[in-house]
């Protein structure tokens, strides 16, 4: 049985979109390879050493710089794990440039790498500068590179110049994590009740700047009290947002909430917001969540970003300029008018999740790129 060393970020439990894309892919090669996984460490996970029935090793993190982890066994692991576990495959979730170094420096040569890439360093400036070359020697040295969307091949100034190792395979949802419950079910008809004649508008994901909640605020003040604002998630921006919604009582911010109250509140609502405003959203598993569940959405126009793949304008939810507020919430009030409008959209929401993005389609996918000759 050949083998798969999986390098992320973090892993399970951490909970991130990038660390799930990273799980759902060790979970497709199960009983046809051996494999583990190499990570840093972070809060409450030093025991869970086994996920899934593989094992993972972690590393310890001394310090971040530009929000990037930097380990200092992370380098000795690896060098052991090449020597011990003598991998056929490494499959390098990226953006994770300090440990791309080592990668670069170490890998042997018939040690075929899939280059699994998430998106461009955007945000950090400096980063992207000082990792550019490297960027491009990590590119060169994949024998396959994974984007998950179109695109974001097209969007990406590196993707673009490999075009013909890139393969496409969109991120999945976890169709039993969403399963309805009796539980959520009951939640959702009580939030409905306590809503009766608004319009619900949900927003799920982390509070970071490019998820673009200010926007959604400034949005949200546009229209009256027919309209309420569930916003699902916390982050950095979490007590600047609450200063900013203090004086508009439609929004309110949930916090992170179990799985029976999330799905409550996607039956609940009426539309789905998702107002990311930068490619650091480069496909959107939350608003994918949303379609399974029929709902509408609301995106901006992300050049470049998977976000207007997963949601197509006029057939799946409604498109606006990026940053537009104005035009934001004349969307909301479109679909909040047009019940036909947010039924015949939410439908089509749902089976386009069905055809591409369960975790079924994503398995074979991923399976198949293992084929390299």
């Amino acid at each position: 049985m050949k083998k798969v060393l999986h390098i992320s970020k973090y892993y399970y439990p951490f909970t991130g979109g990038i660390e799930q894309v990273a799980r759902d892919a060790v979970r497709a090669l199960q009983g046809k390879f051996e494999q583990k996984i190499l990570c840093f460490e972070h809060d409450n996970s030093e025991n869970q050493n086994v996920v899934d029935e593989v094992e993972v090793i972690r590393c310890k993190c001394q310090c971040k710089i530009f929000s990037q982890s930097i380990s200092l066994e992370m380098g000795r692991k690896f060098k052991d794990l090449l020597k011990t576990f003598k991998p056929d495959y490494i499959v390098f979730h990226y953006p994770n440039p300090f440990f791309a170094s080592i990668l670069l420096r170490n890998i042997p040569k018939e040690t075929k790498l899939i280059l699994y890439w998430h998106l461009d360093i955007t945000r950090q400036k400096i980063l992207g500068k000082i990792f550019h070359l490297q960027n491009l020697a990590l590119l060169k040295r994949a024998d396959k590179i994974i984007a998950t969307s179109p695109n974001y091949i097209e969007g990406s100034k590196y993707l673009s110049q490999y075009r013909s190792k890139c393969q496409v395979i969109p991120n999945c949802i976890d169709e039993n994590r969403l399963a309805k419950t009796p539980k959520a079910v009951e939640l959702a008809e009580k939030i409905k009740q306590e809503n009766k004649g608004k319009t619900i508008c949900l927003s799920v994901g982390r509070l970071v700047p490019y998820k673009g909640y200010s926007d959604l605020i400034k949005s949200a003040k546009k229209l009256d009290e027919n309209f309420v604002f569930y916003i699902i998630g916390d982050g950095e921006k979490r007590k600047a947002l609450l200063s900013q919604s203090k004086n508009c009582p439609t929004v309110k911010f949930l916090g992170k909430l179990t799985d029976d109250e999330l799905k409550a509140y996607y039956l609940a609502a009426d539309i789905f917001c998702f107002p990311s405003i930068t490619k650091n959203e480069a496909f959107g598993i939350a608003l994918a969540e949303a379609m399974y569940f029929g709902l509408p959405s609301i995106t901006y126009t992300i050049p470049g970003s998977g976000v207007n793949y997963v949601s197509l304008n006029g057939e799946t939810g409604l498109e606006v300029p990026n940053r537009d507020v104005d035009a934001y919430a004349n969307a909301v009030k479109e679909l909040a008018a047009n019940k036909n409008k947010r039924k015949q959209l939410g439908d089509k929401a749902f089976n386009r999740v069905i055809d591409k993005f369960l975790y079924k389609e994503f398995k074979s996918n991923f399976v198949n790129i293992m084929e390299i000759k």
